[in-house]
């Protein structure tokens, strides 16, 4: 009889395009989401959680840069009884969900609905460095409000929120435009081609990196770019080319002067001339609620990428510089954007729902957070009570309990507690601050031993520093005095 092969081991790897998070990593961010969710609620939205899993059709043909619905997300087909039921997929944003709730409930909810949203997104694209397939994303959007008192209002609680989370003034920019504007600007062009249009539109998007000269090359024959290469242009002439121009060239000194160059560039369009009156509206909201041009300004340079934008984007750039891979300075970039999107419930209800919205990319912004020092530091781990007698393990128990009454965090050592170095061992590895023993002697005397571990590491790394040795890193206290005295050395580091 032939021997069964045993199964092949899994391999114990993380899936491609996907990250594990650990420990400080996964306190960051809920440390972060707890403060953004604490602006947004300061400005009346409340929280939604909606369902992680909704039908390809609900979803919709809003991912951006993809043709086919189902193109770019995590779908599958449902089997109903041997029947191939609905195509369910995992959301790629938090926005389709929303409009997908909204038409659902709308009897139930109020109008405007003012809701955030926090939680993992999936899409399935290409991975690449820093790239991943499951991320975060940190939503508040306004459904129901037409009122670009709606959108002003996003962009000053973006502000807000940036400042919170430990972005300081000086270090961000918050960016509005209009994409009737831009519509307008298109319009005074003549251009009646869809696939033009679009090439105008990615050539746009790249102004704040070819410049003014780029775009006029890229807008006309084209041009040699960096490495040599040479782009094919859209193929305009020069008088189709200056509106765009005078489009991207139009921001001024204040925003007084960037509205009324943006006036000159859309000539004599009526979406356009509506446009530029919802900047300035916005604008005078904004400079209302003290937010000044140092936070946000209107820059027309501002193209947000996905199709469903129907008026006022905005976009969070961080403003320092960071090094990159090569060690080059460069600017750290955007960490959030949104915008009007007025036809996205349309969807679902057959009517014109207006709604405006912003996201935020929960992993940039903690990426940013990191190279401004603001988090990263190795997080302290919870006071160690080792075990010196494995009968008295009730006694244990016991110092744990009034330590975390206490509201310290504190753990019993679970190892195999016949090699006491290894306890020692364990807590220096979940960086503990101090360890607690308390063997047969300490028992009978009504004592314990704290080990302060955090000056033991100190002296351990510089014998030589007297500041540090002239410091005992171990006490010998009443058993009543155990809380009181951990304490004490965790708040002499605090």
């Amino acid at each position: 009889m032939a021997k069964e092969k045993k199964a092949p081991k899994p391999k114990a790897q993380t899936p491609k395009g996907f990250r594990d998070y650990f420990g400080t990593e996964v306190t960051e961010r809920a440390e972060m989401l707890a403060q953004i969710a604490g602006v947004y609620h300061r400005y009346g939205f409340d929280a939604l959680e909606s369902s992680a899993v909704e039908t390809v059709e609900a979803l919709g043909k809003f991912l951006p840069d993809v043709d086919r619905p189902n193109e770019g997300v995590f779908a599958w087909q449902e089997d109903e009884d041997g029947d191939k039921g609905d195509w369910l997929a995992l959301r790629y944003d938090l926005t389709a969900p929303l409009a997908r709730v909204y038409a659902q409930h709308r009897n139930d909810l109020p109008l405007p609905y003012r809701r955030y949203a926090m939680g993992p997104v999936w899409r399935n694209e290409k991975p690449g460095p820093g790239r991943y397939r499951q991320f975060y994303q940190c939503d508040a959007d306004t459904v129901g409000s037409g009122s670009v008192a709606a959108d002003a209002e996003i962009c000053a609680m973006l502000a807000d929120t940036l400042e919170v989370v430990g972005i300081p003034r000086g270090d961000y920019i918050v960016r509005v435009n209009n994409r009737k504007v831009l519509n307008g600007v298109l319009e005074s062009m003549g251009l009646n081609d869809d696939a033009q249009r679009d090439a105008v539109l990615r050539t746009i998007d790249k102004f704040d990196k070819v410049g003014e000269g780029g775009v006029r090359e890229l807008l006309g024959k084209g041009r040699l770019d960096a490495s040599g290469a040479y782009i094919d242009g859209v193929g305009l002439n020069d008088a189709q080319a200056e509106p765009v121009i005078a489009f991207l060239t139009s921001k001024g000194e204040t925003a007084a002067q960037t509205i009324e160059n943006l006036k000159a560039a859309v000539g004599d369009s009526a979406i356009g001339a509506e446009g530029v009156a919802e900047l300035e509206q916005i604008a005078d909201l904004l400079a209302a609620g003290g937010y000044g041009p140092d936070r946000i300004v209107i820059d027309p340079s501002v193209v947000r990428g996905l199709g469903y934008y129907t008026g006022p984007v905005f976009e969070a750039e961080l403003t320092f510089e960071i090094l990159d891979e090569k060690g080059r300075k460069r600017q750290f970039g955007s960490v959030a954007g949104g915008g009007r999107y007025d036809d996205l419930v349309k969807r679902f209800t057959g009517q014109p729902v207006p709604a405006t919205g912003v996201s935020i990319g929960v992993d940039r912004l903690l990426a940013a957070l990191r190279e401004k020092g603001r988090i990263g530091s190795q997080s302290t781990g919870p006071v160690v009570v080792t075990v010196m007698d494995r009968d008295r393990m009730g006694d244990y128990q016991a110092m744990v309990a009034e330590l975390r009454s206490a509201g310290i965090r504190a753990e019993v050592y679970l190892g195999n507690p016949k090699n006491f170095g290894n306890q020692l061992k364990y807590a220096d590895k979940r960086n503990s601050p101090v360890a607690v023993i308390e063997g047969g002697d300490e028992k009978a005397n009504g004592v314990v031993q704290i080990k302060d571990l955090i000056l033991g590491a100190k002296i351990a790394e510089s014998a030589s520093l007297e500041e540090w040795q002239d410091r005992p890193n171990q006490f010998e206290v009443p058993r009543d005095q155990l809380v009181s005295k951990v304490r004490e050395i965790l708040e002499s580091y605090s």
